[in-house]
């Protein structure tokens, strides 16, 4: 290659390529992608959060924003808990972020307070309890959210455990970032209001055709109808049980010398006591009988309630 051919050369624009590849759009196209968005968030949170939580958590349309992925996140500064996330056939990795002080406020109010006398938190990073009660809050965001991209084949978004933006890894300068969209919410629990955000590749923001309130609010309800269904045949289900009964200590001398005939005697001196399992999980804590010819267990107390039984044994 001569000097002359070398000056010819030139970097291809990162933009325009995006843009070729469908990977960065107009900010009007994301804008009326993000709107929509809005308005479903805005319908439909309220309700799953007020079920989830008991309290009435205001949620609206705050705008968006455009850039580099990872700008957008650094934008979002200290004292806000971040969570990678992702939904099968729509988007493998966008983030769901909220600012402290809701979700400070919200776990005061489940301490006890009242909500109306709550004063608005300053920022901060949150501790491991506050994250344990902001999850369930960043899970039904991304229900919402699947309702309302309405993904085929009817996936599950999968949402990894929200961590202080404090605590995210540096971005690996290697991998190339992606153009992407902060679709911005507030979120209001009494006088305290916050916000949340999802921040979306553009690639998959301008594929996207939202289904709008009525729409997506038949989705979540449909999908309600086939997690009865789903429970109903489940309890209908066969279920192998386990019952371990402590016997009685031995030493390993002893144990290696037992012969066939032999008999080791229950560790409980009165009523034996059985733990009774299955699929490896506890259900049931009770004692060793005989009904005529058959051995048996009478069950003495349970390991929760009915609802946690069934989740123990589907999980």
């Amino acid at each position: 290659m001569n000097p002359s051919t070398e000056s010819n050369i030139h970097p291809f624009d990162k933009r325009l390529l995006a843009r070729m590849i469908g990977a960065l759009g107009d900010d009007k196209a994301i804008g009326r992608t993000a709107l929509e968005l809005g308005q479903v968030f805005g319908e439909l949170l309220p309700d799953l959060l007020r079920a989830e939580t008991g309290y009435d958590i205001a949620i609206g349309y705050a705008g968006f924003k455009t850039g580099l992925r990872n700008d957008l996140i650094e934008e979002l500064g200290s004292g806000y808990l971040l969570s990678d996330a992702s939904l099968r056939n729509w988007c493998p990795d966008f983030q769901i972020g909220c600012d402290s002080p809701a979700l400070v406020a919200l776990v005061e109010a489940q301490l006890g307070a009242e909500p109306a006398s709550i004063e608005e938190p300053e920022p901060r990073a949150l501790s491991k309890i506050e994250i344990d009660v902001a999850l369930p809050v960043f899970e039904k965001i991304a229900e919402v959210l699947r309702a309302a991209v309405n993904a085929p084949g009817d996936y599950e978004p999968v949402v990894g455990r929200p961590h202080n933006s404090e605590e995210r890894p540096r971005p690996d300068a290697q991998i190339a970032d992606v153009y992407a969209a902060c679709v911005e919410m507030t979120i209001g629990l009494g006088p305290v209001l916050s916000t949340f955000c999802m921040i979306i590749p553009q690639s998959a923001l301008l594929k996207t055709q939202v289904m709008l309130p009525g729409s997506a609010r038949q989705s979540m309800n449909a999908k309600s109808v086939w997690t009865e269904q789903l429970e109903e045949q489940v309890r209908r289900s066969a279920v192998t049980l386990e019952a371990r009964i402590r016997l009685e200590s031995l030493t390993l001398d002893t144990i290696s010398r037992l012969q066939p005939g032999e008999v080791i005697p229950f560790h409980d001196s009165d009523d034996v006591r059985v733990e009774v399992n299955a699929n490896g999980r506890e259900l049931y804590v009770c004692e060793f009988g005989r009904s005529g010819a058959r051995y048996t267990v009478r069950v003495k107390d349970t390991h929760g309630s009915e609802q946690d039984i069934l989740r123990h044994i589907m999980s």
